[in-house]
């Protein structure tokens, strides 16, 4: 009897181990399809909600389609852009919140909006920095220096990808024509919200208002300002020249707009992944850049056909204000690194100049 019982214990114990070793070699057989699990979850899409504030028809936007087309395309499907073109996604500085807060991945706002989250870009914004010579500025902000300057977005929570030129600025007022800074004695002039800005209208004599962009037109047409300053397409496609007689091109600025996206959310991207950004970034900075060259002189065209008086200012009139702005550099960019920059600014593009 106590034979059949020890007998009966040790078939019940092979039991046991013989269930634990099939437990076992299920477990390894499962290994696999887990790794499949989590390699499935490292392909999921992508989603990037790319806002920024021109209309469809603008070449910022045709910079926007093709940043779509390639990083789509790259990265076989696993990105897909969705475009939020015409302040869709709020005012210009409610999209660079929502890019810091990382609500918007990505967005493409003049520098000027970006310069009150970080300091150090409003370089961009000095009044009379840039030649007139685009290439130039493409040459030097494209290469190192440019580079640096993005690097500082960091300081904000940002990733600075790119520069998209939209054009050089200009001026326009409702019936004052512009010679010289003086003349903007007593003129209410729409800036954006950048202290830059302000600062450039109050050296030259003039009041500095900042408008919203969305209140602008009404702003204008009402009177609640007497001119303001943007470039040849933003005057033209929001038809800036139906409430103002006056056109003035001066190559005082330029109408600089950055690439940022959420800094968390970019380096949270596979290498790979960020590199197709970043690759598509330069592709719709250059088809942006070569659709505005398409368009400007027709854009200008148009606008003197309507009827206003369109001005270029001459060598003499432009140094008369070259003078009055230099301050504004010194005033502004003040800081030690800031100061140490803008000195290599200035000789990198004397020497991409010559």
């Amino acid at each position: 009897m106590l034979f059949k019982k020890r007998k009966l214990s040790l078939v019940l114990v092979l039991i046991i181990s013989l269930s634990m070793m099939l437990a076992g070699c299920g477990s390894d057989q499962e290994a696999p399809e887990s790794e499949g699990e989590e390699s499935g979850a490292l392909e999921e899409e992508i989603l990037i909600k790319f806002s920024h504030n021109q209309p469809t028809t603008s070449p910022e936007h045709e910079g926007a389609l093709k940043f779509k087309e390639v990083a789509e395309a790259e990265s076989n499907g696993r990105i897909k852009v969705d475009l939020y073109p015409a302040s869709q996604l709020g005012s210009l500085r409610e999209q660079v919140e929502g890019v810091q807060m990382g609500t918007i991945n990505v967005s493409m706002q003049p520098s000027a909006v970006i310069s009150p989250f970080v300091d150090d870009i409003k370089v961009v914004d000095l009044p009379y920095i840039w030649p007139r010579e685009r290439e130039v500025i493409y040459e030097v902000l494209d290469g190192e220096m440019g580079t640096e300057l993005l690097g500082r977005l960091e300081q904000g929570g940002f990733k600075g990808l790119g520069y998209w030129f939209g054009g050089y600025k200009l001026f326009t007022t409702k019936e004052d024509e512009i010679h010289e800074p003086s003349d903007f004695e007593g003129l209410k002039i729409r800036v954006m919200e950048a202290p830059i800005l302000i600062s450039q209208y109050e050296a030259w004599g003039g009041n500095p208002v900042p408008l919203p962009y969305a209140e602008l037109y009404n702003g204008l047409q009402q009177g609640i300002v007497d001119g303001q300053e943007n470039p040849l397409q933003t005057v033209y496609l929001n038809n800036f020249h139906e409430v103002q007689n006056q056109i003035i091109e001066g190559y005082h600025g330029t109408m600089m707009y950055v690439m940022i996206a959420n800094q968390e959310w970019f380096e949270g991207l596979s290498e790979d992944m960020q590199e197709v950004v970043e690759n598509a970034e330069k592709a719709g900075r250059e088809e942006a850049r070569k659709s505005l060259l398409k368009t400007e002189n027709e854009y200008r065209q148009n606008i003197i056909d309507s009827g206003v008086n369109y001005y270029e200012l001459t060598d003499e009139e432009i140094e008369k204000f070259v003078k009055a702005s230099r301050p504004v550099h010194e005033e502004h960019y003040d800081e030690e690194w800031q100061k140490d920059y803008i000195n290599r600014l200035y000789d990198a593009l004397e020497e991409a100049s010559k």
